[in-house]
């Protein structure tokens, strides 16, 4: 493994069980494109030594399995005959594994299922391209910086759903009793999904038009209703009142199964909106939402934040002189890089070409510019390898500033977007503040 003194040259590992052939045919090029996205590759073709990997590998790491390995297997084990089964029970069961469908299985469908039963983080079908096997690699590092926060608005029936199963995944439930400041809640918390009692809805059939109808209304905002009775005409008239969906009253642990889907389904909708396609990060629309909440909470908290703009030096000469292809993997790579010093609380965004925006939660401008200058350094020392035998190495500039110097995201982002272009006339490769 490379060291760069004692830490670990690359930020993320994707440890690979492979056949022999798949590994010599395909290690040095998996491995240089990896490499060009910030992570590495490591490969083995023994289980024993895989099953070791798996216990250090960080929470963050790939594990990747080529089903292709069972004919391997089966050689070593003194050619007893190796089902994918028994494959399965010789992995470690607390993580999942990203797989790699071998076609010389039949019955694919089965095969499928037997993956999904069998801790599948996600599976591909060969043949795969290298450089669209790393891409698809990158994308998984990039989901796995996302979290599920979201909020859960019950009105009219409180202990209906288990809170504390939701607030592990970071979504809050607030519960609401009554519909005169119905309207007025809405919009103070923006919930992501309102759930609606039966009994609410009988006394007001107008609710969610008058929900849905204010013009500063979430278009993507959700309301369900919840019932209680096996009255049709009531569903079929809360369908055309314009309810989303309706939710039948059952055990607890149903119903947050089935609002956890559901707003998995509102964020992957939601991330074709507000998420830039190719680092997963949010874009400039998802970030002046997510940041104008968070200044909401810093106001109402106490607390301090800080927002920086930041710009990739001479990206155009990099485009020019090794191609947009090479552009791209600069930009993904200062992603990832610029993931691993985000907090939770913290947002990032990729503003568009080679500029990047980040608000860092309950953070003084002193400590902000100490964190963007490590990040500016470190950023500096990572090797690109441009060309064969030819490794190069890049800088950003940056601009901040603080709130509550500056009350509203646009007055930050133009304050650190001036200090930007000072750090760029200053002579790049420095952080303004």
């Amino acid at each position: 493994m490379k060291q760069s003194g004692t830490e670990y040259l690359y930020q993320r590992r994707a440890w690979v069980l492979a056949q022999t052939f798949f590994i010599e045919d395909n290690q040095q090029q998996l491995t240089l494109l990896a490499h060009k996205y910030d992570f590495d590759m490591q490969f083995f073709d023994q289980m024993i030594e895989f099953q070791q990997a798996v216990i250090v590998a960080s929470e963050e790491d790939l594990l990747v399995v080529d089903l292709d390995c069972l004919y391997s297997l089966q050689t070593a084990d003194n050619n007893r005959t190796l089902f994918l089964r028994d494959l399965f029970k010789q992995l470690p069961s607390h993580r999942d594994y990203v797989y790699l469908q071998t076609e010389k299985q039949s019955g694919r469908f089965l095969l499928q299922q037997m993956l999904v039963e069998s801790n599948c983080l996600a599976y591909a079908e060969k043949p795969i391209a290298n450089d669209k096997l790393v891409d698809k690699f990158f994308n998984l590092f990039a989901q796995a910086r996302r979290n599920m926060a979201g909020k859960i608005l019950v009105v009219g029936a409180p202990g209906v759903i288990d809170k504390e199963a939701l607030q592990e995944r970071r979504i809050q439930v607030i519960e609401h009793d009554e519909l005169q400041s119905l309207q007025r809640e809405v919009k103070r918390i923006q919930p992501d999904i309102v759930v609606i009692a039966e009994h609410l809805y009988r006394r007001t059939e107008l609710i969610v038009r008058i929900l849905k109808r204010n013009l500063e209304a979430d278009p993507s905002l959700e309301v369900l209703l919840l019932v209680d009775s096996n009255d049709d005409e009531l569903s079929r008239q809360a369908v055309m009142e314009g309810f989303d969906s309706l939710l039948q009253r059952r055990a607890s642990d149903i119903l947050t199964r089935q609002l956890i889907n559901r707003l998995g389904k509102i964020r992957l909708s939601r991330d074709l909106i507000s998420r830039d396609r190719a680092t997963g990060l949010l874009n400039k629309i998802g970030f002046q939402q997510a940041a104008s909440e968070v200044i909401k909470q810093a106001e109402a908290q106490g607390k301090q934040l800080g927002l920086a703009v930041i710009d990739i030096d001479k990206f155009k000469t990099i485009n020019d002189t090794w191609g947009h292809y090479f552009g791209d993997i600069v930009i993904k790579r200062l992603s990832l890089h610029l993931s691993g010093y985000m907090g939770p609380e913290d947002l990032l965004s990729r503003f568009g070409g080679e500029e990047f925006v980040m608000l860092l939660w309950d953070c003084n401008m002193a400590e902000m510019l100490k964190r963007i200058d490590r990040m500016r350094e470190e950023f500096n020392a990572l090797v690109f390898e441009a060309e064969p035998g030819l490794d190069k190495q890049f800088s950003f500039s940056g601009g901040a500033a603080g709130y509550p110097a500056f009350k509203t995201e646009n007055e930050l982002f133009l304050h650190a977007d001036a200090q930007l272009y000072k750090a760029k006339q200053g002579g790049r490769n420095r952080i303004v503040g």
